[in-house]
């Protein structure tokens, strides 16, 4: 069946970083873009980056750009999300998913599968 688990996530302190990793499997996972969404408390879930089947085109949250860093490892089916400079803001619980072409990017009702979530907290 079709599985997406997020790791990497915890508790740090503004400034520092984190890299959350999803690890996927049972289906094929180079014929989907894929992408980290999050959700804070009493917020919507939104889209923070994405990035093509082959990994060439990448778009951020306007929030994110340039301190997070998505990327993708087709040979072991698995998404990273490099995150740096982290900001309270940013605690939520991140999820990465899989959108199936054409690719929406960012958009969570476009996405076919989801995992879990990790959770990030990022105190002042």
């Amino acid at each position: 069946q079709v599985q997406l688990v997020e790791s990497g996530g915890g508790s740090v302190q503004a400034g520092e970083s984190l890299r959350l990793t999803c690890k996927t499997s049972g289906y094929t996972y180079t014929r989907y873009c894929m992408g980290w969404f999050r959700q804070g408390p009493g917020k919507e879930r939104e889209g923070v980056a994405g990035i093509s089947t082959g990994g060439t085109y990448t778009v951020y949250a306007d929030s994110v750009k340039g301190r997070f860093t998505i990327s993708r490892d087709n040979t072991k089916d698995t998404l990273y999300l490099q995150m740096n400079s982290l900001k309270p803001e940013d605690t939520a619980m991140y999820y990465c998913a899989a959108d199936s072409v054409p690719c929406s990017y960012l958009r969570a009702d476009a996405s076919d599968y989801w995992g879990q979530g990790t959770q990030v907290t990022v105190s002042s």
